[in-house]
C-alpha cells in the first residue's frame, strides 16, 4: 500500500493523501497533479521547482514531487529474501535537470537516515541513471548509467533490495547488481512516482506498480 506526497501545502510540510483515501476506482484525485486518464492509467505531474512554479517540498529536499511512499509495511528488512518494486510506465515529459526526473527510489527507513539507498533517474534524452548512496549520510550519490528508452514510449523497471544486495533491471533484462559500499543493509522502503529535479514541468504515466515482499 502507498500514501501519496504532493507538490502542494506549505513549505516543508507537503500535502499527503493516505492509502485509505486513494483506494478504489473512486479514490482521491487532483486534476492538476494526480489523476486517472481515460484509458485507466495514472498520471503524476509536477509543475517544476519551488522557484519556477511555487510548488512546495518536503523538509529534507529542494525538489517538488508527486510520489507514492510505501506505507504498509512502512519499512522492511533489506536482508530479506524478497523485496521488489516493478513498474510499467511512460515518461511523457522529463524535467530539464542533468539526470532528470526520479521515477523510483529505495529509501532508508526515516528513523535511521533521511537519505536514499538509490534513486532511478530519467532525463529528456531518455537516459536512465541510478544514483546509489555508499553510506546512509553521505551527501552525494554514485551515478551509473544503466540504459536508455524513448521518451513517450512505454517501458518497465524493477528495483530489488534483498539479501542485502541492491539491483536494477530495465524491460525484463538481466538484473544489474549495484555496489552500496559501506551501507550495512538498513531497513528500507520503496517510492515510485514523479520526483522532479529541475525547473521545468514533468509528467509520468503509470500503467502498473507492483511490490513484493517475503
Amino acid at each position: 500500500m502507498f500514501s501519496l506526497q504532493l507538490p502542494t501545502g506549505s513549505q516543508g510540510k507537503v500535502d499527503q493523501v493516505s492509502a485509505s483515501k486513494l483506494k478504489g476506482c473512486e479514490g482521491w484525485q487532483n486534476k492538476e497533479y494526480f489523476y486517472t486518464s481515460d484509458s485507466g492509467s495514472l498520471i503524476m505531474e509536477v509543475p517544476g521547482s519551488s522557484d519556477s512554479s511555487g510548488c512546495v517540498t518536503t523538509p529534507n529536499s529542494k525538489h517538488c514531487r508527486t510520489e507514492f511512499r510505501e506505507s504498509s509495511p512502512s519499512s522492511w528488512d533489506s536482508n530479506g529474501s524478497l523485496n521488489r518494486l516493478k513498474a510499467s510506465l511512460t515518461v511523457k515529459t522529463a524535467d530539464d535537470s542533468k539526470y532528470g526526473t526520479v521515477i523510483g527510489q529505495v529509501k532508508v527507513d526515516d528513523s535511521v537516515s533521511k537519505k536514499p539507498v538509490a534513486e532511478l533517474f530519467i532525463n529528456k534524452s531518455g537516459t536512465l541513471t541510478i544514483g546509489v548512496s555508499q553510506i546512509p549520510d553521505k551527501s552525494s550519490l554514485k551515478m551509473t548509467e544503466i540504459g536508455s528508452v524513448t521518451i513517450g514510449e512505454k517501458f518497465e523497471y524493477e528495483l530489488r533490495y534483498e539479501g542485502g544486495k541492491l539491483s536494477v533491471g530495465i524491460n525484463g533484462g538481466e538484473m544489474r547488481t549495484m555496489s552500496t559500499g559501506q551501507l550495512e543493509s538498513p531497513p528500507s522502503y520503496f517510492k515510485a512516482g514523479n520526483y522532479n529535479q529541475g525547473d521545468s514541468p514533468s509528467e509520468v504515466e503509470f500503467f502498473s506498480i507492483d511490490i513484493q515482499h517475503s
